[in-house]
Order: C-alpha cells, then sequence, then structure tokens
C-alpha cells in the first residue's frame, strides 16, 4: 500500500443493505468530479511543503538580518521557528480533526490555505525576530486546518481499489514541494531579498483557498456519514498494545528528526561552513537532488515493500529498516568528501532516507482495524512531530552553537538514523500477526465496500 498520512476510511463501508432495482456501480469509479478535487489538493500539498521550506532556504539571509555574527545563541533561535511552527500545527491539527468529522472538510480546507497564505506573507512584513516566530505560529494553524481534512476528502472520493494508489500520488507532493520551496526561495531571495521569498506565495494560496470554498462536501447525505464512528479514549489506548505499531511510530520519530534537521539546516551547511556556493546555488542543486532522490525513493520503496511481501511477511519493516542504515554512511561520508563529489553523497543519503516512507505508512494502515484507522495516524502524525522536527532544528542549531561543530550534529543524525533502522528491523517478526489480528475489513471485492456517487 502506497503512502498515507491518517486518511479517514469512514466511507469505506456503505449499507450492507443492496438496492437490487438500482443501477449496478462500477466499484472503481470515483465520484463525480473526483479528479478535479485531487488536482486541487495536490497542488495546495505542492504549496504546503514549498511553504515550510522557503523558510529553510532563506535562514542565513533572515539571520543576519536579525543578529550580530557574534551572537552564539542565533542558530538555536532560528531553528525555534521551525519549532513554533510544528507546535501550532500539532496542536491545532486534533481541533481541526474534531471539526471536520463535524462539518465541511472543503470549508476547513479553504480557510486553512487563506490562513496559512496571510502568515507567509505576514513573514515577509516582520520587523523583528518575535514578530517572525509569532506568524510562523500562525502558518502552523492554517496548515492544521488542511492537513487532517485533505487526505480524507480524497477518501471520501475514491474507492477502496484506488484510494491507496491515489493517496501515494498525493504524498508525492512532499519531495516534490520540498525541493521546489528550496529552489523557489533561493532564486527569490538571490535577486529581490529574503521577504519576497514570502510574499510570492500569497497570491496563489488564496486562489487556491478560494477554489476549495466552492467545492461540496462529498460526504454529504451519504450512508458514510451517518455511520461514520468516531474515535475514543479506549482506542488510542489498544493501540499501544499493538507492537508494530508502537515500534513503526517509533521509526518514523527518529526518522523525522532525521528528516527535520537536514532539511533545515543543509543549506546552511553547504553554503557557508562548506562554501560550496552562493545560498541560491546551493538551495538549487539540494532541491534538485531532493525532488529526484525523494520522488523515485517513495515509489520503489513501496514497490519493493510490495513485492517481498510474498517471500518475507515483514517486508515493509525490512525495507524501511534497511534503507534508512544504508543511508547512514553516505551521511558520515558527505562530511569527508570534498565537493562537488560530496553532492552525490547527499543525493545517496537523501535517496535511501526516503525509501521508507511507502513501506512505514503501509505498516500503520495494515495493523490497524479501519474503524480506528484514521486514530492511529492521528496519533502517529502527533508523536513523529512532536518527539522528530519539532525539536531537531534547535538542538541540531544548539550542537553547533559559535564553535561551528557541524560534523558533531551530523553524526547526532546519523546516530538517529541507525536507531531507526533498529527498531523498523525489531519490529518485522511482529507484522504478519498483528497484520492478521487487524483483520481485513477493507475489502474492495466485498459489494457492501462499493462507493456510490454522492
Amino acid at each position: 500500500m502506497p503512502p498515507s498520512g491518517g486518511a479517514n476510511d469512514t466511507n469505506a463501508a456503505t449499507s450492507p443493505t443492496l438496492n437490487h432495482h438500482a443501477p449496478a456501480v462500477d466499484p472503481d469509479a470515483p465520484v463525480p468530479g473526483a479528479r478535479a478535487s485531487l488536482v486541487l489538493l495536490l497542488l495546495i500539498n505542492l504549496f504546503n511543503y514549498i511553504d515550510r521550506y522557503v523558510l529553510a532556504a532563506v535562514e542565513p539571509k533572515i539571520r543576519d538580518e536579525f543578529f550580530r555574527p557574534d551572537d552564539p545563541n542565533a542558530l538555536a533561535k532560528m531553528g525555534s521557528l521551525a519549532t513554533a511552527f510544528m507546535v501550532s500545527y500539532m496542536v491545532a491539527a486534533p481541533i481541526f480533526g474534531w471539526l471536520a468529522d463535524r462539518m465541511s472538510r472543503w470549508l476547513l480546507v479553504g480557510v486553512g490555505v487563506i490562513l496559512w497564505s496571510l502568515a507567509s506573507g505576514a513573514s515577509g512584513l516582520a520587523p523583528v525576530f518575535g514578530v517572525l516566530l509569532l506568524t510562523r505560529l500562525f502558518v502552523g494553524v492554517g496548515e492544521a486546518g488542511y492537513g487532517p481534512a485533505a487526505p480524507t476528502i480524497i477518501s471520501d472520493l475514491y474507492p477502496v481499489r484506488r484510494r491507496g494508489a491515489v493517496l501515494s500520488w498525493f504524498y508525492m507532493a512532499i519531495p516534490v514541494g520540498s525541493a521546489l520551496g528550496y529552489v523557489l526561495g533561493g532564486i527569490v531571495a538571490d535577486h529581490w531579498g529574503w521577504r519576497w521569498a514570502f510574499y510570492v506565495v500569497v497570491p496563489p494560496g488564496i486562489l487556491l483557498g478560494i477554489l476549495c470554498l466552492m467545492k461540496r462536501d462529498p460526504r454529504v447525505g451519504t450512508a458514510a456519514h451517518r455511520s461514520s464512528k468516531r474515535a475514543s479514549m479506549r482506542d488510542y489506548l489498544a493501540l499501544l498494545k499493538i507492537r508494530s505499531y508502537v515500534l513503526d511510530c517509533a521509526g518514523m520519530t527518529a526518522m523525522t528528526f532525521a528528516i527535520g534537521g537536514i532539511s533545515f539546516w543543509m543549506p546552511h551547511y553547504v553554503a557557508e561552513y562548506r562554501q560550496a556556493g552562493s545560498l541560491a546555488h546551493v538551495n538549487t542543486i539540494f532541491g534538485g537532488l531532493t525532488v529526484v532522490g525523494g520522488l523515485t525513493a517513495t515509489l520503489l520503496g513501496g514497490l519493493v515493500g510490495d513485492a517481498l511481501r510474498g517471500r518475507f511477511p515483514g517486508s515493509y519493516f525490512l525495507v524501511s529498516g534497511w534503507g534508512i542504515l544504508i543511508a547512514c554512511p553516505f551521511v558520515i561520508a558527505m562530511l569527508y568528501t570534498p565537493f562537488p563529489y560530496a553532492w552525490a553523497m547527499i543525493f545517496l543519503a537523501v535517496f535511501f532516507l526516503f525509501f521508507n516512507t511507502g513501506p512505514s505508512n503501509t505498516i500503520l494502515a495494515n495493523v490497524t482495524r479501519p474503524g480506528v484507522r484514521a486514530t492511529a495516524f492521528a496519533l502517529n502524525i502527533f508523536l513523529i512531530h512532536a518527539l522528530g522536527d519539532a525539536v531537531s532544528p534547535p538542538l541540531l542549531g544548539k550542537i553547533v552553537g559559535g564553535e561551528q561543530r557541524w560534523n558533531a550534529a551530523f553524526f547526532v543524525v546519523a546516530g538517529v538514523m541507525a536507531l531507526a533502522g533498529v527498531l523498523w528491523l525489531l519490529g518485522s517478526r511482529h507484522l504478519h500477526a498483528d497484520t492478521l489480528a487487524a483483520g481485513d475489513e477493507d475489502r474492495a471485492d466485498n459489494p457492501s465496500t462499493a462507493h456510490s456517487p454522492a
């Protein structure tokens, strides 16, 4: 199963009572208008990650304006911008997730996109660092309105047989949008200053938000909406008894820590410490490597996990574990390889770091019952960000400090990556039993699960 990010399976089953007089419905047919909605959500997801990584692309220029060159805490303070976004995103996401089950998801997405677009523009207007920190908090709140609702809209629009494939394309926007954020931020900041890197994302964001407000919620009037089950505290506690789920969450948390640290500090490390070129040049190359490596690895990781499943019941854990373990030595090799050859080490590290995206998310889906799957993804999202990329940028910035201890910081990243690999390999022995225990209630060939047009 391709990557998933917490899609709500509330329409995975419809009423068991079939109308034998109604015309047959193709179980593989999406809801009318689904493709246009998917394109809209894909574009929003691209801008979502563009906005996140524009900040990383222009971080050195912001630091030069707001801090003295001899400030030993400058890097840690800059890292707190990423933490501010993640904290507000994590806190607000459960609230918007609760609202998404009770009101129009398109309304929440539209309002969220417009809010984060305006907050991004306000980032460019910030006169002091404290105001910039506040705007990043509002960006997190806006993205929290979009994050939980978007994949559940796709789940409402597409039937079970096609939902996984469609969601996998949706999550391809992560490496592509991240790379575009580096490239766009670097080019715009180099020509017009770092503030314009935030201004340029405002108009398209507002336009996309308005288009969302014109959409109709696909759940309205459906049997799936009337029969949807809300998660309880008992559901959360039951998830902690699933060994595969716990080990997968732990591995994904370590992986998210590593990705968060690498993505935020790599442009600064390469451009300023290694002096491998201007910031715009470094952002362009790093963005290109991220989009190529991340895109191909995300697709290949899922394909390899599926291909090996027949021979190795724990294949998704094995692919995730070995992938990130292979990435570790390339992170270390990057530190001692001269540029431009070090770009090859960075590409290989990024490639194998993204190799687990599909398999690790597939584990979450396979070991949790459909009725609590959205709860499982919601809890996973909270954990991996709270203990992962919300803490890694400022922590690594603190390690580097004024003494420029970059090697020490990246050794920490490599160590955490190795921990993720070990946790995933340990989980492989439990995956088969936990998958069987979860059952297979999402059978696409069950006529009671056929998705009917809204």
